[in-house]
């Protein structure tokens, strides 16, 4: 059976306005994680918020008491430099730092938001950094990505520079409210079959009319932002992707 299954709605999608209390209402509701979209406006064409809000938000949800614990932040880094703020968003409150693996093999390996540094980091650097710095990590695909480019880093005897999860892309990333693209699915499924206790996260498009597709082809991690925050009933949307997700991990056994 793959690990557990894991609802981590997108705070994306939540009222900016009063986001402490949406953050405390939707761990109410019984998600697992939530998932924090930080983009920085040059690696996608969108900006969010950064260490500071999380800072702002941390208070409003315990911390987890274990690893992959309830409480979670999962904080998604869409970056084009992701090594330079490791430090920052680790005092902030981030327990899941998962940057982009197009960007780490672009960027630089400066560590501090103001540093400059010729050097270059890589997936597996970046990794052993995060891990350092008492984090959990994530490496995250694009659509446009092939899944073999994992390979390796997922092969590497070396722990500390092996991810705790990888999160493929089901839309372009940088915007919310995107469709769902089924055509990514294959990577979910050859990650799956390949390494069946791997936490493998989806983000984008989900939501009960397809979180189907994703769990069949072996996420269990399940990202959805408009989907839980605008729904009537939040909670009610979130227990049915968590039975959606436990049904076909049962039917892998």
């Amino acid at each position: 059976m793959s690990p557990r299954t894991i609802i981590a709605p997108s705070i994306l999608s939540a009222d900016f306005a009063a986001l402490g209390a949406a953050c405390s209402d939707t761990i109410g509701q019984k998600a697992d994680w939530l998932h924090v979209d930080v983009m920085d406006g040059h690696f996608v064409p969108n900006m969010t918020f950064g260490a500071p809000v999380v800072t702002k938000i941390r208070p409003h949800v315990q911390r987890p008491k274990a690893a992959y614990g309830t409480g979670t932040f999962d904080c998604h880094m869409m970056l084009a430099e992701p090594k330079k703020w490791v430090k920052e968003f680790q005092k902030a409150g981030c327990d899941l730092y998962c940057f982009h693996y197009e960007a780490a093999i672009s960027s630089t390996a400066a560590e501090n938001p103001a540093d400059f540094s010729e050097s270059k980091t890589s997936p597996k650097d970046l990794i052993r950094f995060i891990h350092d710095h008492g984090m959990l990590a994530g490496i995250a695909i694009m659509p446009s990505t092939p899944v073999d480019v994992l390979w390796d880093i997922l092969e590497n005897p070396e722990k500390r520079e092996t991810p705790d999860m990888v999160l493929v892309m089901t839309v372009p990333p940088g915007f919310g409210g995107q469709k769902f693209m089924a055509s990514v699915l294959p990577k979910v499924r050859a990650l799956r079959e390949k390494y069946p206790d791997l936490n493998i996260e989806v983000d984008g498009g989900l939501a009960e009319s397809t979180v189907d597709q994703a769990a069949e082809a072996g996420a269990n991690v399940i990202v959805a932002g408009s989907a839980v925050f605008g729904a009537k009933d939040p909670a009610a949307v979130i227990e049915r992707l968590r039975e959606a997700v436990d049904k076909s991990r049962e039917s892998r056994l």
